[in-house]
């Protein structure tokens, strides 16, 4: 039997081997193509195509392939089958693989075929006939049909992605109907049959099927692995000793893979308890929940192109959220007001811009007068939570006072040493002080010593802080330099700076350091392991007076600062692009503080005598209007 096409007004007959039952055609002279000529049909023998012409790659016939064997020119149309899989060559159209038999689904083009002329000169349009009766053929499966205006998203893997994603949210009806409309099915059907196989705990039909699937060496004893672990374990738990441990001697350890596990295991023989150390209950043994929980294991385990992983989708498009986010210089508002309909990109109007209020003096309620100190009050830090506050003297003691009453609880001295600085611990129990003899002194709340370290380590104007996990001590310990003191290990590291450091601020997560300089920049330093400079912002002025910055803004991904020209200076934290610089005080602005409970309000103070609350530009705020795709559109909250 032979069905015929043309090909440069050449006849070209295609063969069919007898492992299909057909006769062979009548012997027919060589057939030159390109320069290669074809084996005579008379040479094929009982095989249909000898091997020499199925290697010769270059001829434009078919490669050797286990199964029945066909034999087939390369011209638009026309396809080449074996008894198990359909192949399309580059030249012409490739068929999907589906579950339905191979001779099944060529059973109408074959069967037409008989109704040729016996005329062999006359020109048949193969093409149609054999390409409109297949089972939905798609370039996506043979030569990689892309989608998108960028060409990069391959049309099958995109199909399979949606059709993981309906599955996963309960939409199965959905998901097969997408699986039977594109042609696409979401795994081939060994997958399919070694997922049914482990989730009905089908242990050695999965490890054979798993064998045909066609990974590495090692992800398929890895994989094996897991499944024989889960025979084993069913084993022992019903009290089959014996075949528990001829699956871990004859199929387990030949293995050769996690052999740490193997040793756990063979313990579990001797000593059931062992399990629950290995962290195995009874209900990691019971029937379809074994067998679903190990099918999660082996989906983290086996190439995504086989198996496609669970939320595939959803990390896709959270990807490509963050992305969005990462590139949107203002982005200040909250996850929840990001949306899926339009590219997300914020503006200037989620940075506090807008002066709100103004507190001038004899505007603030005087609520206590707190009394004691000899001289000049250096620090006033407020205890975690808000109940009472510390205070520094200038080489004098700290007090801490009672806000509600604002009675003195208690002072804090050194005989013949004068204190500078002062903290709280983090869940406030304790307290921490830099002394003028340059040593650190931590004290419970009743005075009593806890630790002290002397040398180098403070200076006698000096700023200090300490990580939320009251491990490490942060303080100015030099003119140019910063001690990084670990409480628990016993050692320090240090920071060293270009010029004389005039403050610094502690990130809210303890990862990063913000430093002030002598020379009108700021710093920024990571401090986890070996320190490094991360960032640097310039543009805001300072001569004379100590000026302080903070982090602000959503993950604390802005930078602001006081400055002696009047101003309030906005930096991108990660970029170190200078955003906005906010006029309104008259005065040098000393000191700035953003509002760690709402993202959108600043508060900076000013020898102008006044403190500002800034927050959003509400007019300009009105104006952000959404839109699919353009770049001015906002999503932060009005």
């Amino acid at each position: 039997m032979s069905i015929w096409g043309s090909f440069n007004n050449a006849i070209f007959p295609d063969y069919f081997g007898d492992e299909f039952g057909l006769p062979l055609p009548p012997p027919q002279s060589s057939i030159m193509k390109n320069g290669a000529t074809a084996t005579q049909p008379s040479e094929l023998g009982n095989t249909g195509v000898t091997k020499a012409a199925l290697e010769d790659t270059n001829n434009g016939f078919m490669r050797e392939k286990k199964g029945a064997l066909a034999y087939a020119p390369i011209f638009d149309g026309l396809y080449c089958f074996e008894t198990l899989e359909i192949y399309g060559f580059r030249h012409f159209m490739g068929v999907a693989e589906d579950s339905e038999p191979p001779l099944k689904r060529v059973k109408g083009p074959l069967e037409e075929s008989k109704s040729l002329p016996e005329d062999h000169s006359t020109t048949i349009s193969v093409s149609c006939s054999l390409g409109d009766q297949m089972a939905r053929p798609l370039t996506s499966q043979g030569d990689g049909e892309t989608i998108g205006s960028q060409g990069v998203i391959r049309k099958a893997e995109f199909i399979k992605i949606i059709t993981r994603a309906l599955y996963s949210l309960g939409y199965d009806k959905s998901g097969a109907l997408l699986e039977e409309e594109s042609g696409i099915p979401l795994h081939s059907s060994v997958v399919n049959l070694f997922m049914g196989q482990v989730t009905n705990g089908k242990w050695d039909d999965s490890v054979a099927t798993l064998r045909t699937i066609g990974l590495s060496d090692e992800i398929m004893k890895s994989a094996s692995f897991l499944i024989l672990e889960q025979k084993f374990l069913e084993h022992l738990k019903m009290e089959k000793v014996a075949a528990a441990l001829d699956t871990l001697r004859n199929e387990i350890v030949p293995l050769h893979v996690n052999l740490d596990r193997v040793h756990k295991l063979a313990s579990c023989i001797i000593s059931p308890s062992q399990c629950i150390r290995l962290g195995i209950s009874g209900q990691d043994t019971e029937g379809t929940k074994s067998g679903s929980k190990i099918l999660e294991k082996l989906q983290k385990l086996l190439p995504a192109a086989i198996m496609i992983p669970e939320k595939r989708l959803e990390h896709l498009v959270e990807r490509a959220l963050d992305v969005q986010r990462e590139a949107c210089v203002f982005h200040n508002t909250s996850d929840s007001d990001l949306s899926l309909y339009s590219d997300h990109q914020c503006g200037k109007n989620q940075i506090p811009s807008q002066t709100l209020q103004v507190k001038e003096n004899g505007r603030v309620l005087l609520k206590h007068t707190l009394c004691g100190h000899q001289k000049p009050v250096l620090i006033v830090s407020w205890s975690p939570d808000d109940s009472q506050i510390l205070t520094c003297g200038q080489d004098e003691v700290i007090r801490r006072w009672d806000v509600s009453s604002g009675e003195c609880l208690h002072v804090y001295e050194k005989t013949g040493v004068g204190l500078i600085s002062c903290g709280w611990f983090p869940d406030g129990r304790g307290i921490f002080a830099g002394m003028t003899d340059k040593s650190i002194c931590l004290w419970d709340l009743d005075g009593r010593d806890l630790e002290c370290w002397k040398g180098q380590r403070t200076l006698r104007i000096s700023d200090m802080a300490i990580t939320d996990d009251g491990k490490r001590i942060i303080s100015v310990c030099r003119e140019s330099a910063i001690l990084l003191l670990d409480r628990e290990a016993k050692f320090d590291r240090l920071i060293e700076e270009v010029d004389m450091i005039t403050s610094f601020s502690l990130s809210k997560d303890n990862k990063f350091l913000l430093v002030n300089l002598m020379n009108q920049e700021i710093h920024l330093w990571s401090i986890e392991g070996d320190p490094k400079l991360i960032s640097e912002y310039k543009g805001h002025k300072r001569t004379r007076f100590v000026i302080r910055s903070c982090f602000g803004g959503l993950d604390q991904s802005f930078i602001a600062s006081g400055s002696e020209d009047s101003q309030v200076y906005i930096w991108h934290r990660c970029s170190g692009e200078l955003l906005l610089a906010l006029p309104g005080h008259s005065g040098a602005v000393n000191c700035v503080s953003w509002n760690p409970g709402n993202l959108h309000m600043l508060a900076s103070a000013s020898d102008d005598g006044t403190i500002r609350i800034w927050g959003l530009d509400r007019f300009n705020l009105k104006g952000g209007e959404q839109s699919n795709g353009s770049n001015h559109q906002c999503n932060g909250r009005s």
